[in-house]
């Protein structure tokens, strides 16, 4: 098994304050994609980022090997909906987890 790390751009440094109401509704298909992704076992975790620079959304997933971790991102609502998202992935070298 792989991990990854996954950090999710938004498409301006202000957007967890200033999202409009059809980003919200992108933002619940988002939560909802990343929920099923756990109940899979593939989300280690996620959630938001209050950086005070701008905020941004991470992900820890687990693969199996030879699983493109990239059609998480395509697949994903917010990167779907064209509204300018992006995700930076990054294989980990290591991950230790909590027993």
């Amino acid at each position: 098994m792989q991990y990854y790390f996954c950090k999710l751009i938004p498409p301006r440094p202000t957007f967890q304050q200033d999202m409009t109401e059809a980003e919200r509704a992108i933002m619940l298909q988002h939560v909802a994609y990343w929920m099923e992704l756990a109940e899979r076992r593939i989300a280690v975790a996620f959630g938001p980022v209050a950086d005070p620079t701008g905020g941004y959304g991470i992900g820890i997933v687990e693969m199996g090997d030879g699983d493109d971790v990239h059609g998480l991102e395509k697949n994903d609502p917010v990167v779907e909906s064209g509204l300018g998202f992006s995700y930076e992935i990054r294989p980990m070298v290591q991950a230790v987890l909590r027993a």
